[in-house]
């Protein structure tokens, strides 16, 4: 299978697995109904709870409205259809595979913008007095296929200074 086709079943499968969690929490446990109230304990430093993102990653951005959310929204595709793109020329393993978390994570927010106005977030690490930002496993998928493309980025063979290297004209 050529990466491209390897980064578009990433994205797929990042999707459904967000999709596929997020269901589970907002209607087979129902935090949906239980709303802020709604806690697991996984770990010492870990929990489930649920918590409605109006904005972007680390809640920046907030959409208090409609038209801030619809904003978002496109924003959101418009994104996804140029990562696309690029999927789809991808020739390298690594790079098509960051896409592919990035496309996968994008949508499954997309889907739940759609739905209900909003993000749903249910993972939250909490450790040392430090309470870091609630997340769901799209945010995990782009923050992963982020560090994959910065990868890519480092250590694909036209990255190396020899290949940037002026050529000496005589």
């Amino acid at each position: 299978m050529k990466p491209a086709a390897e980064g578009f079943v990433v994205a797929a499968v990042a999707l459904a697995a967000d999709q596929a969690f997020k269901n589970v929490m907002l209607y087979g446990l129902h935090f949906k109904d239980l709303g802020p109230a709604a806690h697991i304990d996984l770990t010492p430093f870990l929990e489930l709870i649920m918590v409605w993102n109006r904005g972007v990653s680390y809640g920046l951005f907030q959409a208090e409205s409609l038209t801030g959310t619809i904003v978002l929204t496109v924003i959101s595709l418009v994104a996804v259809a140029a990562l696309s793109w690029w999927l789809k020329g991808a020739d390298r393993r690594l790079l098509a595979l960051g896409l592919g978390l990035v496309v996968g994570g994008a949508l499954g927010n997309v889907i739940d913008r759609l739905i209900y106005g909003a993000v749903a977030d249910f993972f939250r690490f909490y450790a040392f007095g430090r309470d870091w930002y609630v997340f769901n496993v799209a945010d995990a998928a782009i923050t992963v296929g982020v560090i994959a493309l910065l990868l890519d980025a480092f250590v694909r063979p036209e990255s190396k200074t020899s290949d940037r290297e002026p050529a000496i004209r005589k």
